[in-house]
């Protein structure tokens, strides 16, 4: 490393070694990166999202891919790579994945709302055998399927390194409740992962209650999501039992379920009495009407680790509105730490929406400054790994 090379003068040469044709995409970002200073200190991160919406960029193909190895292969300052919402196959997946079995510098790699299928998938299975470095993996949005899953849980039985991992949004079948009894096995031994997204799993109560099972002999998740799953009151049984029990889970993201108000009391009972290490809960779009929301704020009085709650979509009434704006007015709830705020109209206290959140980066960027980064990403403040993922 003390002697860097010319990544862009790399490229250039590379794409005409091979007759391919230039990405200026890829090309003005590795010119920017030959100019920071804090590459030998630091190491940096290449941002080649495609879907930047200030500024439309030619997106990176599978040959752009097979370019950029070959100057990631002489780039051990290199630590990071987005190459989201981008022009990738299976065909640049195989690439990232023959890249990472040898590559000990890149730690976090984000592949999130690609074309990669399940061939693609097995590849990064594969890979996770092998690779001792790599922290963050982000697959979600792809087109993978029940193989890559049940794949990817069995490489992380044995893998010791990766912390974080995004798996939202797969392609399955009837199976689905297969991959997640395979992804609980996983974490019954797995004692490194400090983050799973499990969004869009189809994931119904039988799901949730393996997982739960398995995180009961889990001390290293900080972060669970299952978001957008089919997750109603009765599972939610088990979440609650899984407060009760769990010393280490730090954030649950709950939204778009369907948990309704005996959910949401489940969830605060078992807030108010026996967890004390949840920071931080989404229950956002769950049919919960007042009596469940008001249970919630109520359990924030008693427990006093819960600092975050965004419930924005639900069935917010008159109590509702009288419970969150008390919270604020005390000072127990921080404006900045939920997803609603008081304002008054005729002397009447109601909630408007605020754009906060979990982890707004990893789908939304704001086009000025109006919203501090701390507000609409809270997660990356409480469990600050999945920075790229």
């Amino acid at each position: 490393m003390s002697v860097l090379p010319d990544l862009h003068l790399h490229y250039v040469q590379t794409c005409q070694n091979l007759s391919q044709p230039e990405n200026p995409f890829i090309a003005r970002v590795l010119k920017e990166a030959d100019k920071n200073d804090e590459i030998t200190t630091k190491g940096i991160t290449l941002k080649l999202a495609g879907n930047n919406h200030l500024e439309p960029v030619p997106r990176v193909t599978d040959d752009d891919l097979g370019v950029l190895a070959s100057v990631l292969g002489q780039a051990a300052f290199v630590t990071g790579l987005d190459l989201a919402y981008n022009l990738l196959t299976d065909a640049g997946a195989k690439i990232m994945a023959t890249i990472l079995q040898s590559n000990q510098s890149l730690v976090h790699l984000r592949m999130t709302g690609n074309k990669i299928g399940n061939q693609g998938g097995l590849f990064f299975a594969s890979m996770l055998k092998i690779n001792s470095a790599l922290e963050k993996l982000d697959l979600g949005d792809c087109d993978v399927g029940p193989q890559c899953l049940t794949a990817t849980a069995i490489a992380l039985t044995q893998n010791k390194s990766l912390k974080a991992i995004n798996l939202n949004r797969p392609l399955l079948s009837s199976q689905q409740e297969e991959t997640t009894v395979h992804i609980a096995r996983m974490l019954r031994s797995n004692s490194s992962l400090v983050e799973l997204h499990l969004g869009k799993h189809e994931m119904k109560n039988f799901g949730v209650e393996r997982l739960c099972e398995a995180l009961y002999e889990n001390s290293s998740l900080r972060y669970l999501d299952l978001s957008c799953n089919n997750i109603i009151c009765d599972g939610v049984e088990f979440l609650g039992e899984l407060l009760r029990r769990n010393r280490s889970l730090e954030i649950l993201d709950l939204g778009a379920n369907r948990i309704e108000d005996v959910g949401a009391i489940c969830l605060s009972q078992a807030l108010a009495t026996r967890n004390r290490t949840l920071q931080a809960l989404s229950v956002v779009s769950n049919n919960i009407t007042g009596q469940g929301l008001v249970a919630l704020a109520q359990a924030m009085h008693s427990n006093m680790a819960l600092t975050h709650i965004y419930i924005w979509g639900n069935k917010i009434d008159r109590s509702t509105c009288v419970a969150f704006s008390e919270l604020m007015t005390v000072g127990r709830l921080e404006l900045g730490c939920t997803d609603v705020a008081p304002y008054e109209v005729d002397g009447e206290v109601l909630l408007a929406e605020q754009s906060h959140g979990l982890a707004k980066h990893r789908y939304w960027s704001p086009r000025c400054a109006a919203v501090a980064p701390g507000a609409a990403n809270a997660s990356l403040e409480i469990v600050p790994i999945s920075e790229y993922l």
